[in-house]
Formats: structure tokens, sequence, C-alpha cells
């Protein structure tokens, strides 16, 4: 799969210490095992001079104290408090400082945030998505760019999950309804 670097991004979704981390509160080695294909494709990226986003999930301790449904702390616990090493990225992926470091606060980067806006000043049209949860963020961040007419394009072996038919389904998901799916191997980046 060919992609242009100036209308690409590499979108890597919640790579953090509170999912990565062996001692963070939802860890998940299957999130772990993804971080060096993640590191080698950002890498990728950078030398063909490709866009580069990295999401963090922060929830300040209060947010879902008045929610009338939403409360993810019911779901998961506590997790990736604001201010917390839990909600840092995962030692292991580099920020630079032409990256884009996006918080979000719910499953989807898109809700509630600046990204739609940020992709489309900057001409941003194709998404390599990658990261983690498979079936929780990974998924409604890849619904949301294919229902705003970006094009998703989940990178298989670089998506980590809890368990491997979580990842199974969210990709045979995605592939069916909104994006596609493809091997980090197989995507090449012009000027690569």
């Amino acid at each position: 799969m060919h992609l242009e670097p100036a209308n690409t991004a590499v979108v890597v979704v919640d790579m953090q210490n509170g999912f990565c981390h062996p001692e963070g509160s939802l860890y998940a080695p299957g999130s772990e095992s993804v971080i060096e294909p993640i590191a080698t494709l950002v890498d990728r990226a950078r030398e063909a001079d490709t866009q580069v986003i990295f999401t963090r999930d922060v929830h300040p301790p209060e947010q879902f104290e008045d929610t009338h449904y939403y409360d993810e702390f019911e779901q998961w616990g506590e997790h990736v408090l604001e201010g917390s090493w839990e909600a840092e990225i995962v030692d292991g992926l580099s920020v630079e400082d032409d990256d884009y470091v996006l918080e979000k606060h719910t499953y989807d980067a898109f809700y509630n945030t600046e990204l739609e806006g940020w992709l489309n000043a900057r001409g941003i049209h194709d998404l390599v998505i990658c990261g983690t949860l498979a079936n929780v963020c990974v998924l409604h961040t890849g619904g949301s760019a294919g229902l705003r007419d970006f094009r998703p394009i989940m990178v298989e072996d670089c998506i980590g999950s809890i368990e491997d038919d979580h990842k199974e389904y969210a990709l045979e998901h995605a592939d069916w309804l909104f994006g596609e799916v493809v091997e980090s191997e197989d995507l090449e980046f012009e000027g690569e």
C-alpha cells in the first residue's frame, strides 16, 4: 500500500504506561508486545516526513462524577488519571517536537477534541492507525475517522489487545465496515 506523506498521519493510540507497562493498572501483555513494532513504524514514517500523532487517554479524577450513563471508572476502575505516571507515553516510544500529542477523555480520539480540524487544516486524509486496545480506543477512533471521511488503515501487527479474539473481532469489524487492515510491512511511505 503506497502512502503519500503529505496526506498521511500515523496515529498511535494510547500507548501509555497505564496500559503498556507491567505496573500499569490496566496493563495488557498484548499492549506491551506492540511497542517495538510501533516504534519501527513511527521511525519509518518520520524518515519519510509523515506526520506522527500520539493520543493520550487522560481522565481528571472528577470526570465521571456527574455523568448520566458514561462512566469509564465504573467499567475499568480509575486509570490514566490526569498528571499521573500512568497517563504518560510508555518508554520505547519517543515523542518528538514535530509530533502532535492529543489528549482525549473518551474511547474516541475525535470526540470533543480538535483532531478533525487539525487534520483537515493540514490536508491529511489517510490515517495509519495503531496502538491499544484493539476493540476499545483503536476501534472507536478508527470508526469515527471513517464516519468523518478519513481513510482508516488499521495496522494489524501494531495493535494491542487483552485477548487475541478481541483483536480479531475488532479488525474484522473495521475491515468490513469502515476501513482497511494491513501488516506494517505492506505499507510504503513515499520517500522511504
